[in-house]
């Protein structure tokens, strides 16, 4: 345990690295590192299990700034403690085109970030995630293997969030003991004092939803050791408000909103080096300081090393297992059970929703990926995400295979990430499409993370029926379709259905949404293929008769049974039609450009249908191609009566069709 005097300069080496390096950028918030110096330390030198040298161990603490503004903070401690990827360099190049230290701290960028944070509510909504891995594989693995903390600072923006709610009352139903919240209490947001907008007993919110709560003195490292020794031995998840001084040493700025989002200017930090006894050049950390850290840094190996010898004396199958679920392959036999079942669609045919389609693919995958974690924001027997293999997680058991996130739409996709990110899971979640509105920030997050995140998405589009327009998704395919690196899948039967399943769980590095209908639809692709025709986003599913497409009709989902029909009526008009199923058009435009080129075809009439909006079809059917689908929102009324109103149907696609022919 550091003297106070070596503690005292390990924190202002944080300090003075974070207000140096935003000072050269002339950009960034000095103020939470400077605020929070005191608690890092002692939490990264006395209480962190980690090794900077090992920084991927799986049984590491998770450390989460939710906070992400105060990215210093993070990179200034990675960097001290002896993480390969943060040098002194990265420091000095804070928020430069192509350094490590962005603005905000980037998930993949380096070893130690956790987690992508910035967006407020995030980082602390992703943690129920990282505590609830942790409890399901240490039920899965036991103590030996998996034993570790999730410790989050979160600031005051983070608690103001709606966010921070869902996810909070989540973790405390769920009693996820493990999850220690540290709240940089400094009464300070950007505009002033956090007393201008909000006046909310955070503790006291909290204690309601289930949590431990500790207040303490945020610059005194005895009251936050005793906070955090309390905290690891509840039986309940723990909230720590830590009364801190926001820009702690700056002369004049110190405890003001000046010191939150700017540099400080050398004239205050001059004043702040001579306050805090720091003599030093910018970016000098002297070399007893920086020993003292890297020694913390260090102090993990040996944790690390016990942990590593039990790994090794762990039955030899359970170790291939452990060390497959945390790379993230997927388990041996999954394609063969994908193709028994696509086998077993072609020979029975069926004619059901794409959401219970989704169902039926579940139960297989679910039988052979024992990592799947399934859920929902309260519609299981809507999104049909349960299956016969995943029972409740409930509090105190988490060896089962499925979370009621409850009406928490933003929280459950926020947690689904934190699933992921800890490793060892994948996990799906569901909700109507429509909701997806509720869900997009983490939705969002996932995509610009590069992580597995599948989101299952029902009711998909007017052909939910009578509940209506505040239900029924107009734009919201489109609006995922917008976020780079999200796949988007919108299947046309159950087989489809199967295919979509098996790329969502291949693809590591992109998060699905799976679109899925409430409306029954017939199979149409009634004979066996071995390959997955949707893995290129489009293919033909019909081809033009009687010699070259004049038209070719485009379809997603529910939309393609309506194509075939609009085929068989232009066909019946001498017309060769062909159509092209598209149940990812975010794959399709990442093939090479002969593919599409073929898909899209030569047909003088190209002709979208989607029961949705135009935007994002033109790339493939032209800005002078027919689209039939919606421009406004939907209405109240019976699936037969709405697509019929909307002038979604066969004849009219054929009519289109038809006029733009006779031109």
């Amino acid at each position: 345990m550091p003297s106070r005097e070596q503690h005292d300069r390990m924190a202002n080496a944080i300090r003075f690295l974070s207000m140096d390096a935003v000072e050269k950028a002339n950009s960034g918030h000095p103020g939470l590192p400077m605020g929070c110096a005191d608690i890092a330390t002692v939490l990264f030198t006395r209480f962190l299990k980690f090794d900077a040298r090992n920084p991927h161990w799986a049984d590491r603490d998770r450390f989460i700034l939710s906070a992400g503004h105060g990215s210093m903070l993070l990179y200034s401690l990675l960097y001290l403690t002896g993480y390969e990827d943060i040098t002194l360099d990265e420091i000095k190049n804070f928020r430069q085109l192509g350094s490590r230290t962005a603005g905000h701290p980037e998930y993949g960028h380096a070893a130690g970030i956790e987690t992508t944070t910035g967006p407020l509510g995030q980082g602390i909504a992703n943690s129920v995630g990282f505590a609830l891995g942790e409890r399901i594989m240490n039920a899965a693995f036991g103590d030996d293997l998996v034993d570790h903390y999730t410790y989050v600072l979160a600031g005051d923006g983070c608690l103001m969030e709606g966010i921070s709610q869902e996810a909070l009352s989540l973790a405390g139903h769920l009693k996820l003991n493990k999850l220690i919240v540290i709240w940089d209490d400094n009464n300070i947001s950007i505009d002033g004092a956090v007393s201008l907008s909000d006046s909310t007993d955070q503790p006291a919110r909290f204690a309601a939803s289930g949590w431990n709560t500790l207040k303490i003195d945020g610059m005194d490292p005895e009251a936050i050791a005793g906070a955090l020794e309390a905290a690891r031995k509840s039986d309940r998840p723990t909230l720590i408000a830590a009364k801190t001084t926001i820009g702690f040493g700056a002369p004049t700025k110190a405890g003001t909103s000046k010191v939150h989002g700017s540099p400080l200017g050398a004239e205050e930090i001059a004043g702040a080096r001579k306050a805090l006894g720091w003599s030093y050049e910018p970016f000098d950390v002297p070399a007893d300081v920086l020993d003292a850290w890297r020694a913390a840094g260090a102090r993990g190996a040996e944790a690390r090393e016990a942990w590593e010898g039990r790994l090794a004396k762990t039955d030899a199958a359970r170790r291939a297992e452990f060390e497959r679920r945390m790379s993230g392959k997927l388990p041996q036999g999954f394609d063969a059970a994908i193709a028994d079942y696509k086998k077993k669609l072609a020979e029975d045919k069926p004619k059901v929703a794409t959401r219970k389609s989704s169902e039926m693919a579940l139960e297989v995958i679910n039988g052979v990926v024992p990592e799947t974690i399934g859920g929902s924001a309260d519609l299981t027997g809507s999104n049909n995400t349960k299956t016969s293999q995943t029972k409740p997680i409930t509090p105190g058991n988490y060896g089962e295979r499925y979370v009621h996130y409850g009406i928490r739409e933003h929280g459950m996709a926020a947690a689904m990430n934190g699933l992921t990110l800890h490793g060892g899971i994948i996990p799906y979640g569901g909700t109507f499409l429509t909701f997806s509105d509720y869900a997009r920030p983490a939705m969002r997050l996932a995509s610009l993370m590069g992580i597995r995140s599948i989101f299952v998405m029902t009711h998909d589009s007017i052909g939910l029926g009578e509940d209506g327009p505040t239900h029924q998704p107009v734009e919201h395919v489109a609006a995922l379709r917008a976020i780079p690196n999200h796949n988007v899948f919108r299947p046309a039967d159950a087989t489809e259905a199967a295919e979509c399943w098996q790329i969502a769980l291949e693809t590591e590095k992109t998060p699905s949404t799976l679109a899925l209908t409430r409306q029954n639809l017939p199979a149409l692709r009634t004979t066996y293929v071995e390959e997955n025709l949707c893995r290129k986003g489009a293919y033909e599913l019909a081809a033009a008769e009687g010699g070259e497409a004049a038209v070719t009709i485009f379809a997603t989902g529910s939309e393609v049974e309506i194509a075939l029909k609009a085929r068989d009526l232009l066909q019946g008009h001498g017309h060769p039609t062909r159509v092209v199923s598209v149940p990812c058009l975010d794959i399709f435009e990442q093939q090479d450009e002969a593919y599409r080129k073929a898909i899209i075809g030569k047909a003088a009439v190209k002709v979208a249908v989607e029961a949705g909006i135009r935007q994002g079809w033109d790339a493939v059917i032209g800005s002078d191609g027919i689209f039939v689908g919606m421009t406004g929102f939907g209405a109240s009324g019976t699936i037969e009566q709405l697509y019929a109103h909307f002038g979604i149907t066969a004849e009219a696609v054929a009519k289109a069709a038809e006029r733009r022919l006779h031109g």
